[in-house]
């Protein structure tokens, strides 16, 4: 069996990371800053956007690509694939705006975190069975 679904997901993940990471690089040059944040409030915030995608979308990535691999219908891996950009998109807006919109922010963690936990005991369940 192929992945047919969990690419369409990867790709655009991988494009708003990207996107995280120009808008880091950009207040990097405008601070002056090469590395760490210099203190400037606002490359701090940019880079903790960009890190912490960098650390919820492999590991959904991964969890949706054993979903289908392990023959989750098509509907299912395209909702789960959904609630992680969604979480991720929220989650970027809600914290990376100033101020930041909180319910923004939970809904994308919640959408983030549901997603996890859906994906991981799907797969539990079927190895188990």
């Amino acid at each position: 069996m192929s992945l047919a679904i969990t690419p369409l997901y990867g790709g655009l993940i991988g494009l708003l990371l990207v996107v995280l990471s120009v808008r880091v690089i950009l207040r990097r040059r405008a601070a002056r800053v090469s590395v760490g944040d210099g203190e400037d409030k606002d490359l701090r915030k940019r880079i903790r956007v960009q890190a912490n995608c960098a650390e919820y979308a492999p590991i959904g990535l991964l969890l949706l690509a054993m979903a289908e691999l392990q023959g989750a219908p098509g509907w299912v891996v395209h909702l789960l694939g959904l609630m992680l950009l969604a979480g991720r998109i929220f989650h970027v807006y809600g914290f990376g705006s100033t101020p930041q919109i909180i319910p923004m922010r939970q809904l994308g963690m919640g959408l983030t975190f549901g997603m996890l936990i859906l994906a991981s005991l799907a797969s539990i369940g079927h190895a188990l069975t």
